[in-house]
């Protein structure tokens, strides 16, 4: 089979052949349809990511994942063979950019009709971060107000309709195309970070979901209520910051979990939510689209077709 496997920290992505793997008795083996991109994925390329998810290289990259169950270790019944599945593996294991991904049958849900295996795999990373976040940590209701960052890239994407089902008021920071699709999507108001300083613009919020990090995430305890809470998924916040403006302050830490993956799914599915894809690339673009995710520009996520 083909995989996509990094051979070297920093190297570039090999599409090569490979042995398909074997499985364990808790694990299911899945015929990889469609594979999706993450931040993460270009952090462990470049070796930032070494000492919390160590890998053995060559490593197939890629946590994401859609496809059709081809088998299933000796003791798993929830799935069968022709079973259609999106997990996401834990990342020090990877392999999801291969033509077939061996995991654990506790990381799989599926994929319900009328669901395509495309959208699946833009789900696991971003939708269930962005769950996590909102949903789980900060308990988003009606009546709060949320400011997410980065309204059009794969978390902040989610986390407009996820806060918008909560019945949450929605500020999104965005630029050029992100604005409209920001909107699009359900934020109330949507601030232009290119021209106007969001600091300045809101106020009051409950809950900021930062996902960039550095400078944005200095500038946003300013704009918490008191007692507000902020919650980053790309670099831990201060917390003598968050002392100071009185205020709470988390790093968002995702993990693989089904049982969240199954409420994900469900909810984008019953309430009739926008998987946004950037783009849908074959294996043979792997390259170029590595480097459109590491460009920071992507609108929603980017999608490996694998066949």
């Amino acid at each position: 089979m083909k995989a996509a496997r990094l051979h070297a920290y920093g190297d570039e992505v090999i599409v090569e052949s490979v042995a398909p793997p074997a499985i364990g008795p808790d694990e299911v083996l899945v015929e990889v349809k469609a594979a999706a991109l993450n931040p993460l994925d270009v952090k462990m390329h470049a070796g930032w990511m070494h000492e919390v998810f160590p890998v053995d290289l060559p490593h197939i990259i890629a946590t994401d994942l859609a496809g059709i169950v081809a088998r299933v270790g000796d003791r798993v019944q929830r799935f069968k063979p022709g079973d259609h599945v999106v997990g996401r593996s834990d990342p020090t294991r990877g392999g999801a950019m291969a033509g077939s991904a061996a995991i654990s049958a506790d990381h799989l849900v599926p994929v319900p009709a009328g669901l395509s295996l495309t959208d699946a795999a833009g789900i696991p990373t971003a939708a269930g971060t962005a769950w996590q976040a909102l949903v789980e940590m900060a308990g988003l209701g009606t009546g709060q107000t949320v400011l997410v960052h980065a309204g059009a890239g794969g978390v902040g994407s989610f986390a407009i309709q996820f806060a918008r089902m909560a019945g949450a008021r929605v500020i999104a920071t965005a630029s050029g195309t992100g604005i409209d699709i920001a909107r699009r999507l359900g934020a109330d108001q949507v601030i232009d970070y290119q021209t106007d300083a969001f600091a300045a613009v809101a106020s009051g919020v409950d809950v900021v979901l930062d996902t960039i990090g550095g400078e944005t995430q200095r500038r946003s305890f300013g704009v918490l209520r008191p007692g507000g809470r902020l919650l980053a998924i790309s670099e831990a916040p201060d917390p003598a910051l968050a002392a100071a403006h009185g205020v709470e302050a988390d790093f968002v830490f995702h993990r693989s979990s089904g049982r969240r993956l199954q409420a994900v799914v469900d909810a984008i599915v019953s309430a009739g939510l926008t998987v946004p894809i950037d783009r849908v690339v074959a294996m043979d673009d792997l390259a170029g689209a590595l480097r459109h995710q590491a460009s920071g520009r992507a609108r929603g996520k980017i999608i490996i077709a694998m066949g």
